[in-house]
């Protein structure tokens, strides 16, 4: 398995981590080079790197949510940690060549000193923003025109929410958030795409009040949904599976939390709303579904295309197998626009449309950012989101 490939390099980074840290701590002051010091220093940054194991092998129960939160907040800020170690690193192997030419205070004690705490309140800095920021969900609008017959309907408003992640980062006060935001929309339909678990069932902090906020969200037509990859459970190590089952091993729990939750679950099928247009929901490809999901030419090939076809499919792939198919609105999630700088960057080369509108002959496809998040519990670069969609039907 990769994980046990990239074990040794974690291991590597948090040498490289302590060794860089406890360098500039001393060359701040001599009491930092105390035994005593070293030895705490070491101790607590071991219980924040091993934090990530340990919430996988201690029993369920407030300790075991405490440090799997703990490790959330962590994961988060090793990576600018990394980041901006290397960077100060880089830039110092940059100026080498060049230290004759240069001051002599450009490598003297205190200019190491001065590095150190420019890393440190740049990573602190990072790390506060991206945690109050993950949770500053907003409303993002976009306008899209369909040229077929809504029937009686000239125009159809959408509230679309992905990646609700409900588990130990995303709770009830987040949930509402949202509840509150597509209240505000006052939508006709609400599309649910993907992602709605992080995986543990028994991680949610409160399901009735959960299943209580999402029976609040009014729309005309309800709530549609598709599962995404993260609706099973399964153990994760960073993000890295620790068994090596194939398919959707179903939780059963979660079926009957969106059934008493009012969400209607479409796994390859759709439905006629009000005879005036169709919302057909994908299996995800992840998981064996890939293989197991129908294609979609095989989904869409029996339906009216004279009507308004809108798709909720969790990732964003076959795009234009879709538009070929004839589906008219492609609603996707699971990219979290990244979700932390720099992975925004990243995603924007790895799928065509990482987030927000692309047009795809006469399929237009939305990608949303998500509500909630996954792994680091921060948001830096990107935004927590509920999106309207305001559909105009030009037949």
């Amino acid at each position: 398995m990769l994980l046990f490939v990239l074990i040794p390099l974690y291991l590597l980074m948090n040498f490289y981590i302590v060794w860089r840290t406890l360098r500039w701590l001393r060359s701040c002051h001599s009491f930092f080079g105390k035994k005593w010091f070293i030895t705490a220093f070491v101790i607590v940054y071991v219980l924040l790197a091993t934090s990530l194991v340990t919430a996988l092998v201690i029993p369920s129960g407030a300790v075991q949510r405490s440090v799997k939160v703990t490790s959330n907040y962590w994961l988060g800020t090793l990576l600018y940690i990394l980041l901006f170690m290397l960077l100060a690193d880089l830039i110092r192997l940059i100026l080498l060549p060049f230290r004759r030419k240069l001051p002599e205070t450009f490598f003297s004690r205190r200019m190491h000193a001065a590095a150190g705490g420019a890393v440190f309140c740049l990573v602190l800095l990072f790390s506060a923003y991206g945690i109050f920021h993950a949770h500053d969900t907003k409303v993002t609008s976009y306008n899209v025109n369909i040229e077929k017959s809504g029937g009686r309907l000239d125009s159809l408003k959408i509230a679309l929410i992905a990646d609700t992640h409900l588990g130990y980062s995303v709770g009830v006060p987040e949930l509402q958030k949202a509840a509150d935001l597509i209240h505000e929309i006052q939508p006709d339909v609400i599309a649910l795409a993907g992602d709605i678990f992080d995986n543990d069932y028994d991680a949610m902090d409160d399901p009735e009040k959960l299943i209580e906020i999402f029976r609040s969200m009014e729309s005309k037509y309800g709530i549609y949904a598709c599962y995404g990859n993260h609706d099973i459970p399964e153990k994760l190590l960073a993000g890295f599976r620790l068994d090596n089952k194939k398919g959707k091993v179903a939780d059963t729990r979660m079926d009957d939390f969106l059934e008493a939750a009012g969400i209607h679950l479409l796994s390859d099928d759709a439905v006629l709303v009000d005879d005036a247009f169709y919302i057909a929901g994908r299996i995800d490809y992840s998981h064996g579904g890939a293989s197991r999901r129908l294609s979609p030419e095989k989904l869409l090939k029996n339906l009216d295309h004279e009507k308004p076809i809108i798709v909720i499919d969790h990732q964003p792939k076959e795009l234009d197998e879709l538009a070929e198919a004839g589906a008219d609105l492609d609603l996707c999630g699971h990219t979290h626009d990244g979700q932390i700088f720099p992975g925004n960057l990243a995603t924007r080369i790895a799928w065509e449309n990482s987030c927000g509108l692309l047009k795809k002959g006469n399929m237009y496809n939305i990608v949303t950012s998500g509500v909630g998040l996954w792994g680091p519990n921060m948001r830096v670069g990107t935004d927590s989101e509920v999106v309207e969609i305001t559909v105009n039907f030009k037949g």
